[in-house]
């Protein structure tokens, strides 16, 4: 039955944006849980679960094509009872339909679409469908009728189809890899893979659609600095060159670090940036960056920000003026600060691609509003660097993109570089103001840990690196909200914070990332309660996830909802797969607290996905640089204060601004005794004082200590090898 108009369905009651979304559809759509299955038994009725997130583009046109279809709706209510699920507070339930999907069709992406029986096992399913057939395309009503038909006339043929799809979900959710060393030769097999799939036009791996590939960019650049030549690669890279040459394993180096800053400055000078606003849309629909599809993700955003940081690091290696990269950090976060941080703390998830019912609308341009807002000159400059046509370079509108270097447009300009540069910061500005007056795309403003995890470690790596202390308090508050709002009566993570609601069992990934964010806040702000925390969500993580048989880690707990199947969660997609995370949390945290067991654990997490980085390197950049973390050099650093404790801020800060990958960072205020050492890092800061009331730092490579020095050209000497 259709359901009256203005009537909502049982969405009605969720706290998902998503969900919301569909509130007020005819369909009379469930949200994910036992009463929709039972019914679905009591009923003898298949099961349509529709997935997707709120920013998601072609969600929104398969609701308005066929969700919102009194058609429609009506023969699903007749035929089906209908899920609805936002796959971000529910990831475990999208990996396992994703999979069966990926088999059934060979692609996968959202909306997904599936048919269940009523005991959740899959038996068809696809992504995004018309509501009719066109281009080649089945059509939704023509397939809802279709299953209807099938289940009906033939259900021993679905009864198989179900029994075979899940057994092979089950073969996928936690796969068996052979074991292979955890040494240079993987990271040395993981750069020549990356650079064999490289664009070396335009950047990035492979071809369009294009997407962001942070993690990769950032193994790369390890490779850079182990194998280039530098000190610490030494004469391993002649052992493990399988064949090459030193010399070629060096060329190859040389190539990743040319890889790594065509893609950043492709991606930052394209369209996929809002050059405005700040901050990355999701992904590119051309090889070029150029056309995006607008959503902009928290997490993408917060990946990014690593890598950028990273990249302006080894180019300032030599001490030049601050590198362009830096902007790019700036700009993001402070995107981040304006208009994805809640005021009580903690950062939201998504802002939508669509405004006023149309992708990307809030975000073009057309060469009248440049005319109309800019004066005459100022206008022709900014046309000129930002590629701003009368016809417009994506459906009659622009999407403002760079495509000349900034250098080359100032010489045709026929002006000083400083003085472009602040002709169009200022036409930006007013550009911005404007575009402030539009239609918003929509937010959800739902807070998850994991992603909240990541933007903590992004804030927490600005902040050492730029000396911007508002990046790191915001961290702060982030934290602070997560650990306050988001736990349940044992303190155990819940995954979702809404609308004063925390909901669902938090995922593996929710605790890595997290941890990882507060590593790396404590060394932005050196307060140990960080680190205090760090090791009870450790606790919890293990406890919770591990499995002690098989090696690894669970993306689900043990005490979570039983589905269909229990996955492993190995290979990395948009974002770092769970079980490279935890490691990555787990070598980290060991080492800040000297605690081998977690190293250790860190290390046999690694081995049981060993063989997946070996073999498909580019499925597995997290998990490789824990690698690079774990095997070294590895490199802690402890400044104690002496009477002037602004002289242990520059230290710090001329630490901060070079590439140290593997560095570990400590700081002990004067005149704090052994006693009042907080317990959770002992072993770093015992004994270590100032000498003679002055700055002292001691360093370690390798676990190899040198003698404690105390002035800043010694520190850089003792670091310049690692």
């Amino acid at each position: 039955m259709t359901q009256s108009p203005g009537k909502p369905n049982r969405l009605i009651d969720e706290s998902s944006p998503y969900l919301l979304q569909h509130a007020y559809n005819p369909v009379d759509w469930h949200p994910w849980g036992e009463e929709a299955f039972a019914l679905a038994v009591e009923q003898d009725k298949p099961v349509f679960l529709s997935v997707g997130y709120s920013a998601c583009h072609w969600c929104h046109v398969m609701e308005h094509e066929s969700f919102e279809s009194d058609e429609i709706a009506a023969l699903m209510n007749e035929h089906f009872i209908n899920i609805k699920v936002d796959r971000e507070e529910r990831p475990d339930v999208d990996q396992i339909y994703m999979s069966a999907v990926q088999l059934m069709t060979q692609r996968g992406g959202w909306p997904m679409s599936v048919f269940l029986t009523p005991d959740k096992r899959p038996f068809y399913g696809g992504t995004y469908w018309p509501p009719t057939s066109r281009m080649g395309m089945p059509g939704f009503r023509e397939i809802l009728l279709k299953i209807h038909e099938v289940w009906t006339d033939s259900r021993d043929e679905v009864t198989t189809s179900a029994t075979s799809l899940v057994e092979a979900v089950n073969r996928m959710a936690a796969p068996a890899f052979e074991r292979s060393a955890l040494n240079e030769s993987v990271l040395r097999n993981a750069m020549y893979e990356l650079l064999k799939s490289a664009d070396r036009r335009h950047g990035g791996f492979g071809g369009a659609p294009k997407f962001p590939h942070p993690m990769d960019v950032r193994v790369l650049l390890r490779c850079w600095k182990r194998f280039g030549g530098t000190a610490s690669a030494g004469d391993a890279r002649t052992e493990i060159a399988s064949g090459h040459a030193a010399e070629a394993v060096a060329r190859e180096a040389s190539e990743a670090l040319d890889v790594v800053t065509l893609t950043l400055d492709k991606m930052a000078r394209g369209g996929i940036y809002d050059h405005l606003g700040g901050g990355f849309h999701r992904y590119s629909t051309d090889a070029r960056w150029l056309v995006p599809h607008f959503e902009k993700m928290l997490y993408d955003n917060a990946l990014l920000v690593p890598a950028y940081l990273e990249l302006g690091q080894a180019m300032q290696s030599d001490g030049s003026a601050e590198p362009w990269p830096f902007a790019v950090v700036r700009e993001t976060l402070d995107y981040v600060l304006r208009e994805m941080d809640q005021p009580e703390g903690g950062f939201y998830a998504t802002q939508d691609a669509d405004s006023e019912g149309e992708e990307g609308k809030y975000f073009v341009w057309s060469e009248a509003e440049i005319d109309e807002l800019l004066p005459d000159a100022d206008a022709d400059r900014f046309k000129y660097a930002y590629d701003v046509t009368p016809g417009g370079n994506w459906e009659g509108n622009t999407i403002l993109n760079r495509p000349k270097p900034h250098d080359e447009a100032a010489r045709v300009l026929d002006l000083a570089p400083d003085d472009l540069a602040d002709i169009l910061a200022r036409c930006r500005q007013t550009l911005f103001e404007a575009r402030e007056h539009r239609v918003n795309p929509g937010r959800d403003d739902k807070v998850l840990v994991s992603w909240n995890g990541w933007m903590i470690s992004a804030m927490a790596k600005a902040s050492q690196v730029l000396g911007e202390t508002r990046y790191a308090e915001a961290a702060v508050r982030a934290v602070d909200f997560v650990l306050g709002n988001m736990r349940n009566d044992e303190s155990f993570f819940l995954h979702s914070f809404k609308d004063g609601r925390a909901r669902f069992n938090a995922y593996l990934d929710d605790y890595a990332a997290f941890i990882s964010g507060l590593c790396d806040l404590y060394q932005a702000t050196f307060d140990p309660r960080h680190l205090v925390n760090a090791r009870e969500l450790a606790t919890h993580m293990v406890e919770r996830f591990a499995d002690e048989d098989g090696g690894g880690f669970y993306f689900t707990s043990h005490d979570h909802e039983q589905l269909i199947t229990r996955t492993k969660d190995s290979q990395d997609n948009a974002t770092p797969s769970g079980s490279a995370q935890a490691a990555t949390a787990l070598v980290q945290l060991g080492r800040l607290t000297g605690d081998v067991e977690l190293v250790e654990r860190g290390r046999l997490t690694l081995e049981s996905f060993s063989g997946l980085m070996s073999q498909h390197p580019r499925a597995s950049g997290q998990g490789l640089l824990a690698v690079d973390a774990l095997i070294g050099p590895s490199l802690e650093i402890v400044i104690v204060d002496g009477d002037d404790s602004s002289v242990g801020d520059e230290w710090l800060a001329a630490v901060h601004q070079r590439f140290l990958p593997n560095k570990v960072v400590f700081r002990r205020a004067a005149n704090v005794t052994d006693e009042q050492l907080p317990h959770v890092i002992p072993p770093h800061l015992a004994g270590r004082t100032a000498l003679d009331g002055q700055t002292t730092a001691y360093v370690c490579l390798d676990m190899t200590c040198g003698p404690p020095v105390t002035s800043l050209d010694e520190l850089l000497s003792a670091i310049s090898g690692a």
